[in-house]
């Protein structure tokens, strides 16, 4: 799984170390060297998990879909984005997480407070 494109529909075969990537950040993060350039790519559906090549110099938009299984996996790339948030529970549900910092009202003492108020009138 990518962390940097959530998205992701294919692995990519780096033909510089021959191993398989989600991306090209993951390449830079794991090896030593920079991703090798090449006119003909390997790559490796997630969807049907069976690896195919497509030449790049001749990249069509019917080179957009696994060849095996149809799985458009040209598409816009959704990157992780930062986000500040409380982890839980929706608080309509459960609120025992929530702190309610709104200082509680004193109450005045008045002699309208309670329907039997003889006792106070002289």
């Amino acid at each position: 799984m990518c962390k940097h494109i959530l998205n992701a529909q294919v692995s990519i075969r780096a033909p510089c170390c021959k191993q398989w990537f989600d991306c090209a950040e993951c390449h830079a993060e794991t090896q030593t060297h920079s991703l090798a350039k090449t006119a003909e790519m390997a790559f490796m559906c997630k969807k049907c998990k069976k690896a195919f090549r497509k030449d790049m110099s001749a990249y069509e938009e019917s080179d957009e879909y696994c060849p095996h299984c149809d799985n458009h996996y040209v598409l816009e790339a959704k990157t992780p984005q930062a986000v500040v948030g409380v982890e839980g529970e929706d608080a309509r549900v459960d609120n025992r997480m929530l702190k309610d910092d709104r200082v509680k009202q004193i109450q005045k003492r008045s002699i309208f407070v309670d329907d039997d108020f003889s006792d106070r009138i002289g």
